[in-house]
């Protein structure tokens, strides 16, 4: 059941679309081949789910708008000819009906209820964001079995962070009330663009969608939105660079006005016209797109703003999970003048919402108030072979390597060929490249793309010799590209693992109470209250141990038949904790069976500090014998953040704010440094007395192929080829150097240039070494070669 036509048009499309990414079904196996019935509230009369040769063969699925099933007049509760009574006498009638009900807070008045309680179904599951009746006295459900807060979803990582933001240095008292308004929504604009440039960053880097964001702003009635929107679009916002892109969305009083609001809504997601969205009133139920990124409520008491209303609706993460870059994950909330109001109502104990992170506008801050530009960055050698060039604004330069339009034309043709066809089939280095062979496969190719047309191409190769052109692109990528492998690491035997004896700890924190056995049922008319008796369901267990175990043996780490014995030792000293403050055996297999699944996740928390894994042999293979060095792209706030490598950012902890050129021997035109070490250490490297640097760059994001953990990628921060060798370089605070995660990425990367250099014995390519330096020896009168001579670490299969 949907409460509107938007969400019953959603729920349509997720259950019957089998290529959406939101298609309820996808992953079970059972429905690849046949896939459920679904029959709906336009479409039921077709009689597909009552036909005696379909039932039993899949699953039936029916999605109606709970007004269709509500008028007692309409169509679904008159006679239908080919069953023989109403379709809502039939479905009325199914033995095994189950109901779900989709923001089910919206069925509690008494013609909704009724028509449900009609429908006489086996179970009825309600689903809401918001188990709370509707109305001023709204009072919460009594008949909760799942509640999963926003709060610790957000803990768990499934949204966005939220954070609230505010300008450097700012008092409320020094302005008035509409210079505040002015200011937090010049403000949120900083905001959205630089959250809008650092999506394209990681869309480029990463070769995922890319997402538009959008900026909200929640006013207080129709009129105050309205002037709003004129601000918005006016010269004066901007220089007008917002005319055409603000919507205004309110909900009147009239049903269709509301659809009509939602529908705009749920359409952001797929609207890259749209940078602001100004909406009046509450936010309602259905909107889930994931695409908002900056909310600015006007007129806000802190409460207001910590609401799941206001929050929960920009919380959906774009790509499904957390990325780990901070602004792709977050979602920033302007509140300068409730900024100190909010985060003391987050810290709150019985908040729904934590606030952890915020965000300075303006000054030194997180988010410069001079706004965010893309600073696009292909390598040098994409520049002189294509001619697009790196650039403040995104230009195209004429290529300085091909003089004729022909050549040019055969050189784009040939870099996409050699990126798409070549990489993968090269398993030795890039050298290969620059063999007859490989440039007559290559030109083979080319001309093939080139010459769909027999006529048109024969009269360009006589103005062009394109075998001579490839062999020119080639040569020009061997020469300026540093050869990077790309190894996968796999082991070669079977491992072995499992969990050190031990007993818990922290037993006195589990405090887990029986659920009620009663229900209260309350009457809508008159109020009256009914208490029917529940019984506890799962599966009963002959011990009391094995509620828990069942749960831990779900745990991808558990053996259970090598491990079974710590498991029930362990589920025997959560069932003693149990039986030490509970009343009955009855009390003690309720919460077993209730809180079976959390228990068990407690006592895998612990196992997991005493597991062990036995060392195994690893065979590492190269799918790659080399990376085309992909484009490169930096978020800075204007021109005046690109400036030249030698000289250095005052203060220096604005550092990250700039990007960097005027390099000789850097792979790309622009680079970025965490650090102003790193920017000093690309001046050595630079220095004219490092003769044997051919050339370096801070490799972009899967330049390297480096897991230092389960799921987690190393991004070295320098990658330096001389005449000689290869070095794979980490600078990194003096205090830091013997952090974990600093040594597992060093064991990670040694582990790396183990099988590189054994891949360059093989192939006669450069060894490779990896350097890990202390920020403190990256200083003027350094030289990579003393840098390398007293830190660099030997590879080895560790």
């Amino acid at each position: 059941l949907a409460p509107n036509t938007t969400i019953y048009d959603k729920l349509v499309d997720d259950f019957s679309r089998q290529n959406s990414s939101k298609y309820v079904f996808r992953g079970i196996a059972e429905f690849a081949q046949l896939p459920p019935i679904v029959e709906t509230g336009d479409n039921w009369e077709r009689g597909y789910a009552v036909r005696g040769d379909l039932l039993g063969q899949t699953a039936i699925v029916f999605i109606f708008n709970i007004d269709k099933v509500n008028k007692e007049q309409g169509r679904i509760r008159k006679l239908h000819e080919y069953i023989g009574e109403s379709y809502f006498e039939y479905l009325s009638a199914l033995p095994d009906l189950v109901l779900l009900m989709d923001e089910a807070h919206r069925y509690r008045a008494k013609a909704g209820m009724n028509a449900i309680a009609e429908l006489k179904p086996v179970i009825g599951l309600e689903l809401t964001a918001t188990p709370r009746s509707v109305g001023a006295k709204s009072v919460a459900f009594k008949n909760v079995v799942l509640d999963y807060p926003l709060g610790q979803a957000m803990a768990e990582g499934y949204v966005k962070d939220p954070a609230v933001a505010t300008r450097e240095g700012f008092r409320v008292d020094s302005i008035t009330p509409e210079q505040l308004e002015r200011m937090k929504l010049e403000d949120g604009i900083h905001c959205h663009e630089n959250t809008k440039a650092e999506l394209a960053i990681y869309a480029q880097q990463t070769g995922r969608k890319l997402v538009h964001p959008f900026m909200l702003v929640v006013a207080q009635d129709t009129t105050h939105a309205s002037e709003i929107r004129r601000y918005l679009e006016s010269d004066g916002f901007f220089r007008g660079r917002y005319q055409g892109r603000v919507i205004e969305v309110h909900s009147g009083t009239r049903a269709e006005e509301t659809e009509e609001a939602t529908e705009k809504l749920v359409a952001l997601e797929h609207d890259a016209t749209t940078d602001i969205v100004i909406h009046v009133n509450k936010l309602k139920e259905g909107w889930d797109v994931t695409n908002l990124y900056t909310i600015v409520p006007l007129r806000a008491s802190a409460s207001d703003i910590l609401t799941e209303q206001t929050l929960g609706r920009g919380l959906r993460l774009p790509y499904g999970q957390r990325t780990g870059v901070e602004a792709v994950d977050r979602l920033t909330v302007i509140a300068h003048d409730r900024f100190d109001d909010v985060i003391k109502a987050a810290r709150d104990p019985d908040s729904l919402i934590s606030i952890r992170k915020t965000v300075i506008v303006g000054g030194s801050g997180d988010v410069s108030n001079l706004g965010a530009h893309v600073v696009e960055a292909p390598s040098n050698v994409e520049t002189m072979l294509t001619g697009k060039a790196g650039a403040f604004e995104e230009s195209e330069q004429t290529s300085y390597v091909f003089e004729t339009q022909e050549e040019r034309e055969v050189a784009k043709v040939a870099w996409d060929v050699i990126q798409r066809e070549f990489e993968r089939r090269i398993k030795t280095g890039i050298e290969k490249l620059d063999t007859p062979e490989i440039q007559a496969e290559i030109t083979s190719i080319v001309k093939a793309v080139m010459a769909p047309e027999q006529r048109w191409f024969e009269s360009f190769e006589r103005k062009t010799d394109v075998a001579a052109t490839v062999a020119k692109v080639t040569k020009q990528i061997v020469m300026h590209t540093i050869s990077i492998p790309e190894i996968v690491v796999l082991p070669t035997t079977q491992v072995n693992f499992g969990f050190k004896d031990f007993d818990l700890s922290n037993l006195e924190t589990i405090a887990r109470q029986p659920l009620s056995d009663q229900i209260m049922v309350q009457r809508l008319r008159d109020e009256t209250r009914a208490f029917l008796a529940r019984t506890v369901e799962g599966s009963k267990e002959e011990r009391l141990e094995s509620y828990v175990v069942r749960h831990l043996m779900d745990m991808p780490e558990v053996d259970y038949d090598t491990q079974s014995e710590l498991l029930f030792k362990l589920a025997g000293q959560m069932v003693a904790r149990l039986q030490s403050y509970l009343a009955t055996s009855e009390d003690v297999e309720n919460v077993l069976l209730t809180h079976g699944k959390d228990l068990a996740r407690f006592i895998f928390q612990q196992m997991m500090t005493h597991y062990w894994e036995t060392p195994t042999d690893y065979r590492a293979s190269v799918s790659r014998g080399f990376v085309v060095m992909k484009p490169q792209a930096y978020n800075v706030p204007s021109e005046a953040f690109v400036r030249d490598f030698r000289t250095p950012v005052s203060p220096l902890n604005l550092t990250p704010k700039y990007v960097f050129e005027g390099f000789a021997k850097c792979c790309y035109p622009y680079q970025k440094f965490d650090s102003d070490t790193e920017r000093e250490f690309a001046v050595i490297v630079e220095a004219a007395s490092e003769a044997g640097v051919l050339r370096w760059m801070k490799p972009a994001i899967g330049q390297f192929r480096i897991e230092y953990a389960s799921g987690q990628s190393y991004e070295p921060d320098f990658v330096v080829e001389t005449t000689k060798d290869k070095f794979i370089i980490e600078i990194k605070a003096k205090n830091e150097m013997a952090d974990p995660i600093v040594q597992a990425k060093a064991k990670a990367a040694r582990k790396w240039v183990h099988h590189a250099n054994e891949h360059a014995r093989d192939t006669g390519g450069k060894p490779w070494t990896y350097v890990l330096v202390p920020h403190d020896a990256v200083k003027p009168s350094a030289t990579l070669a003393s840098l390398v001579s007293a830190y660099s670490q030997a590879g080895e299969l560790v």
